[in-house]
């Protein structure tokens, strides 16, 4: 048979072979076909038959002849990607059908002969040729006592992580009883702070001022250390520490004998402030309702690790719970900031496990629009795990009093370092607020929330706070160390919330020499105390 194909395109003559005289002659349309469309035509029937040929070679060699023809092996490479169906396994059923079997908590236990480790499993198969099952029945074994070990082990840490966190070092009780004993020897460590002629610089708010509410000497000193050391006008500063009865004396002696001058020092104790004293205080009475509760809810550290259902981070939570921290009067007193300085008009709280390291004097230049705080979020930002929290966070959305009344997805906020306008906040009902809710978790056996001081703030300030640069406030420094000595020094202001305290052993240790530089290991308190940089 021969083709020809006349040099316009619009003849195509079939001769059927040699000497026979019969030929069609097929009249092509007058649409003008460009030999440029006619070669790359050809190029791409000749790229798809070589494609075919290579796949057909290919499924061949896997030898699956009775399976799949040359076209059905290209349908079955290319259809997967066309259809969206899903790709044939090559695992043997019987295998999913044995991992896939709900786990037993009694599942390996007495048994001694599970492999411990992948050399160990790997070893045992190879010898004992086992089939798909046994294979599998083996692995499920081992991955169940890796994973029952891993919990256990997960659980012990978070366990000794809250012992360490709630009890106090040895180092920093010794630290409070010299100083406790100085007070009442040494007529030096009981001066009057700040001096007489300081004191109306206490209510005149041409100064800075900044409250701190903190039972930790040394970690009040190191926030008021930093904070005067990076002021350019410390001489404006007025910082106001309140603590509570028992740390009244070691706080007074250890300021008297280490002066921050120029800067204003005020070390005042709780029942020194004519406010509490006045009559019935409603954060006072919510406190001591919320320590029974928690002691019948929660059980005990003991009861909480018993419990063999609940995963390791929700463990970890309630055991976080149990800190007393949140307990703590001094956790609960900022919310009574407008009643304790009812002459100052705006003050920034500071906590007692951050470190400052720049100027704060400019935070008074930052308009709050009418806003009463100021203050950081904490939904936003290069950190995924700290910068990732909103107030499904920290509420419990499951309860219709909370998903009645909150946004799950709105941003968080981080107290630590918070401007407040007093002023404005004098205007508004927050502390009210605050108060109602604390009642409401109560009467719901803490089912609204179960920690922190954090979660009644968010509700009580909702559609009060004025969003801040988060220069001025990094967080995350006590609770994972993917936080880099180099971005922490960039910071304004770094915290240290979480259990690794800085004062703790269980601190971070390239990041805890951004607090202890603040301290002199050779004064004779610290040395006496056997305090150490590291």
């Amino acid at each position: 048979m021969q083709l020809h194909i006349s040099p316009s395109l619009r003849h195509v003559t079939v001769l059927p072979g040699k000497g026979v005289r019969e030929f069609i002659k097929v009249k092509v349309g007058s649409r003008r076909v460009s030999y440029r469309m006619l070669f790359y035509s050809l190029l791409f029937f000749t790229f798809l038959l070589r494609f075919v040929f290579v796949l057909s070679t290919v499924d061949t060699i896997d030898g699956d002849h009775s399976k799949c023809s040359t076209i059905g092996c290209l349908g079955k490479r290319i259809r997967p990607r066309i259809l969206g169906r899903r790709i044939e396994s090559n695992i043997p059923e019987v295998i999913y059908q044995i991992l896939d079997k709900p786990v037993s908590k009694d599942e390996v236990q007495g048994k001694s002969d599970i492999p411990q480790t992948l050399e160990e499993f790997m070893a045992e198969m190879k010898e004992s040729r086992s089939d798909a099952k046994s294979f599998a029945l083996r692995l499920r074994e081992m991955v169940v006592l890796l994973e029952q070990r891993a919990r256990t082990a997960k659980i012990q840490e978070y366990l000794y992580r809250h012992v360490a966190s709630s009890s106090i070092p040895k180092q920093l009780h010794c630290l409070a009883l010299k100083l406790a004993n100085e007070h009442s020897n040494n007529a030096a460590a009981r001066l009057q702070l700040p001096s007489p002629e300081l004191v109306p610089a206490l209510v005149d708010n041409s100064y800075f001022h900044f409250v701190l509410a903190s039972d930790n000497v040394l970690a009040a000193f190191v926030v008021a250390k930093s904070l005067v050391k990076n002021a350019f006008s410390p001489e404006k500063f007025v910082l106001h520490i309140i603590t509570d009865r028992k740390t009244y004396s070691p706080m007074q002696a250890w300021f008297s004998l280490h002066p921050l001058m120029p800067a204003i020092i005020e070390v005042k104790a709780l029942y020194q402030f004519d406010w509490l004293s006045k009559g019935k205080v409603p954060v006072l009475e919510a406190m001591e309702k919320d320590q029974k509760v928690r002691s019948q809810f929660r059980g005990g550290s003991t009861a909480i690790v018993a419990n063999n259902t609940e995963k390791p981070q929700v463990i970890a939570a309630k055991l976080q719970a149990l800190s007393p921290k949140y307990n703590s009067l001094m956790n609960h007193i900022r919310i009574h900031l407008p009643e304790l300085f009812p002459s100052l008009n705006k003050v920034v709280f500071l906590d007692d496990d951050i470190v400052i390291q720049t100027d704060l004097s400019p935070l008074w230049d930052i308009d709050m629009n009418g806003k009463v705080n100021g203050a950081v979020e904490t939904c936003r930002g290069e950190d995924s795990f700290v910068m990732s929290k909103r107030f499904k966070s920290y509420l419990n959305f499951s309860h219709p009093l909370i998903a009645n009344n909150f946004d799950p997805n709105e941003c968080a906020w981080a107290y630590g370092m918070n401007i407040f306008d007093l002023d404005a906040w004098r205007k508004t009902n927050i502390s009210l607020t605050y108060h109602h809710w604390l009642e409401e978790n109560l009467k719901s056996d803490l089912s609204l929330w179960q920690l922190g001081t954090l979660p009644p703030g968010l509700i009580a300030f909702h559609g009060h706070v004025h969003v801040i640069d988060p220069f001025w406030h990094m967080l995350g420094l006590g609770y994972q160390d993917n936080t880099t000595l180099a971005d922490a020094e960039t910071a304004g202001v770094i915290h240290f919330n979480g259990r690794a305290k800085p004062w703790l052993d269980i601190a971070f240790p390239q990041l805890r020499p951004l607090w202890a530089k603040y301290i002199d290991f050779s004064d004779k308190f610290i040395k006496g105390c056997h305090i150490r940089a590291s």
